[in-house]
C-alpha cells in the first residue's frame, strides 16, 4: 500500500518552508563536511571545498546581492566552526558575485559541465584571496602563529644571511605562495569534481519551487 501522506504536506506553505530547511540544511552540511575526510575525497592533503560548492550553486540563476549574501553567511558560519583568520568571508563574497554576474551576463549555461568549471575557476580565486590575507598580515607588525595553528606548514630551515630579518620575510611569503599553489590546485579539482553532487538535487529543489510559485 503506498503511502499516504497528509494534506497539510502538498500545502504551498509547507512546501516552500520544508524547501527553506532543505537550503538552510544542506548550507551547514556543507560547512560541516569540510572536517570530514573520506577515502578518495582528499589531494594532497585537501578536500573539495563544500560551501564554495554551495554558494556557486545557489548563485548561477540568482542576483548579484543573492549571491553575495549566500557567500556573507556561509563564510560566517565556516568562520565559527574554523578559524576567523583569516576570514572565509571575503572569499565566498567574491565567488558568490562572479558567479552570479557570470550568469548574468550569460557567459555560462546551466548543466554539469558549465557548473564544473565554474566551481574550478572560482576555487582558485577564492583561495587566492585566502593567501592574499596571509601575506597581508604576514607584513603586519603581529603576526598570528599559523602554522602552529596548522594553516600553513611548518617552515624548512634556512642558512644564515647578511640580513636574516630580510631573508626570512621574502622566504615567508614565497612559501606562502607556494603552499597557495598546491591548495588551490588541489581544492580546484576536487570541488569541481564533486560539484554536480550538490549542484543536481539544489537545482532540482530550487526549480521546483520556482514553478509552484509561477503557478500560484
Amino acid at each position: 500500500m503506498p503511502l499516504q501522506l497528509p494534506t497539510w504536506y502538498w500545502h504551498p506553505r509547507t512546501q516552500l518552508l520544508l524547501s527553506w530547511l532543505l537550503t538552510g540544511g544542506t548550507a551547514i552540511l556543507c560547512c560541516v563536511l569540510l572536517f570530514v575526510r573520506l577515502p578518495g575525497m582528499s589531494l594532497a592533503g585537501v578536500g573539495p571545498n563544500w560551501p564554495l560548492i554551495w554558494v556557486v550553486a545557489w548563485s548561477v540563476k540568482r542576483s548579484i546581492w543573492q549571491g553575495a549574501l549566500a557567500g556573507l553567511v556561509l563564510g560566517l558560519i565556516q568562520d565559527g566552526l574554523s578559524s576567523p583568520d583569516p576570514t572565509h568571508v571575503f572569499s565566498l563574497v567574491v565567488v558568490g558575485v562572479l558567479t552570479a554576474r557570470l550568469q548574468k551576463q550569460k557567459y555560462i549555461q546551466e548543466d554539469f559541465i558549465s557548473v564544473a568549471l565554474i566551481v574550478f575557476g572560482m576555487a582558485v580565486v577564492a583561495e587566492t584571496v585566502v593567501a592574499l590575507q596571509f601575506c597581508l598580515h604576514h607584513l603586519l607588525p603581529s603576526q598570528p602563529d599559523w602554522i602552529s595553528e596548522g594553516l600553513l606548514p611548518p617552515r624548512s630551515p634556512t642558512p644564515p644571511a647578511p640580513n636574516p630579518e630580510l631573508q626570512q620575510s621574502y622566504y615567508a611569503l614565497g612559501e606562502i605562495w607556494t603552499h597557495h599553489q598546491r591548495v588551490a590546485l588541489s581544492s580546484a579539482i576536487l570541488s569541481s569534481l564533486w560539484a554536480p553532487v550538490v549542484y543536481y538535487p539544489l537545482n532540482r529543489l530550487w526549480e521546483r519551487d520556482l514553478a509552484a510559485q509561477s503557478d500560484t
